[in-house]
């Protein structure tokens, strides 16, 4: 691909000899079209030193993937070092309580811990459980497209996008669904806190949503405990795996994870996604015309136009990659949105082509990470973006959309569209 040099991000700086960067996340041109940055810089230095992030990033698919997979990487390094052994600072005090409440993810964990708390969290997301789901999301998509306006311009995000991924996951758990305004808001503030350059505003707004947030599930959870239901929530109170239970801040620490990745990125999938259906000169059909159909239409869509871009990893122990030797600590970036674009394994990346030859993406990561909810998702963009298509024939944009400055997250502003 031959980039002219004004269709790049003005920030962009490659040093190839190097194999270091300089590419603001915040620079408009990145922020609306990050794969013309990723081809410009895997052309030269594939594997580079983002100065901007302090740290090592990888854009191949192949690296990408082997990386996922690499145990000698993980997300939690307190089994191996302290921050006083690392070289770390503490964490200031303000934001101490935010990182306290993570301790208890699956996500920022490693084996025994991170195994215990996934197998006991994995059988409500397996994919024969999800898919006695399809007949909810189905149901609930044509009631959202029964109160869509038929004239005028409306925004896809919070009409369609939001309602599907937070109703469906609240109502997984036994959360009350009438709540989801305010949980909405609390992972909003809370997510906020992986953006680039994140300010103190941000932060303090994150420690005080997860507060709130902790509060309500402790409560929810305290109903649960006295009345327990058909959710995840009650299944969670009851399960035991090798005479283990979760402790009720793993259990808060969980569903809340399971309710902020339940929705986020899916709300953006299904937004990015109908963003690129609308915005080229495409037939319609046959992206989904059949069940096999829907589902290859989906994973090309979830590998063009991914939610989420980076996922970063810790070096567990001194070794080398790409002749670049690591210390325990150092931190590396597998960029998604880059993997999912590599032409060394998906030719002419930039078509949308649901009949390219199976080459797996890596949009929900890979490894013991894998994302838990991705049945869930395919789930959702499967039965929700047919159903939109067929109620809709005629839905079009409305303006040109334009995503939101929050990398490593890849999700829109808004989605104006008219039927």
């Amino acid at each position: 691909m031959t980039l002219a040099a004004e269709e790049l991000p003005v920030s962009l700086r490659i040093d190839a000899g190097a194999r270091r960067v300089r590419l603001d996340p915040t620079d408009p041109a990145f922020v609306q079209d990050p794969y013309r940055a990723y081809a410009a810089i895997r052309a030269v230095c594939p594997f580079f030193f983002w100065e901007d992030y302090d740290h090592w990033c990888v854009t191949s698919h192949a690296e990408v993937g082997t990386l996922f997979r690499d145990r000698r990487f993980g997300r939690d390094l307190r089994h191996v070092a302290t921050r006083t052994e690392l070289g770390w600072p503490e964490l200031p005090a303000h934001v101490a309580r935010f990182y306290a409440f993570e301790d208890h993810s699956m996500l920022e964990r490693e084996p025994p811990t991170h195994t215990r708390l996934r197998g006991l969290v994995n059988r409500a997301f397996v994919s024969r459980s999800v898919e006695r789901l399809a007949p909810r999301i189905g149901a609930l998509s044509h009631r959202l497209i029964d109160a869509i306006p038929t004239s005028g311009a409306f925004d896809l995000l919070p009409t369609f996008a939001e309602p599907i991924p937070v109703t469906v996951i609240a109502e997984m758990l036994g959360v009350p669904v009438a709540d989801a305004p305010r949980l909405l808001d609390w992972s909003h503030k809370m997510v906020a806190m992986y953006q680039f350059g994140r300010t103190r505003a941000v932060e303090d707004d994150a420690v005080a949503a997860t507060e709130a947030f902790v509060g309500y599930m402790r409560s929810v959870v305290a109903r649960r405990r006295g009345q327990p239901g058909d959710d995840i929530l009650s299944l969670l109170l009851a399960a035991e795996q090798d005479g283990d239970r979760l402790s009720e801040d793993e259990l808060i620490t969980n569903a809340i994870l399971l309710l902020n990745a339940g929705h986020e990125a899916t709300v953006h999938a299904i937004g990015n996604s109908v963003a690129f259906l609308l915005g080229g000169a495409r037939p319609r059909q046959p992206w989904f015309a059949t069940p096999e159909r829907t589902a290859a239409t989906v994973e090309e869509l979830l590998r063009i136009a991914p939610p989420l871009h980076m996922f970063t990893r810790y070096a567990l122990q001194p070794l080398e990659v790409d002749g670049v030797a690591f210390r325990t600590g150092d931190k590396i970036g597998l960029l998604i949105g880059a993997a999912n674009h590599d032409p060394a394994v998906y030719e002419a990346p930039e078509r949308f082509d649901p009949d390219r030859p199976s080459v797996p993406h890596v949009a929900f990561g890979a490894g013991i990470h894998f994302c838990i909810g991705a049945p869930l998702a395919r789930l959702e963009l499967q039965v929700a973006l047919p159903i939109l298509f067929e109620r809709l024939p005629h839905l079009r944009l409305a303006e040109t959309p334009r995503f939101a400055d929050r990398y490593h997250f890849h999700g829109l502003e808004a989605l104006r569209l008219q039927v």
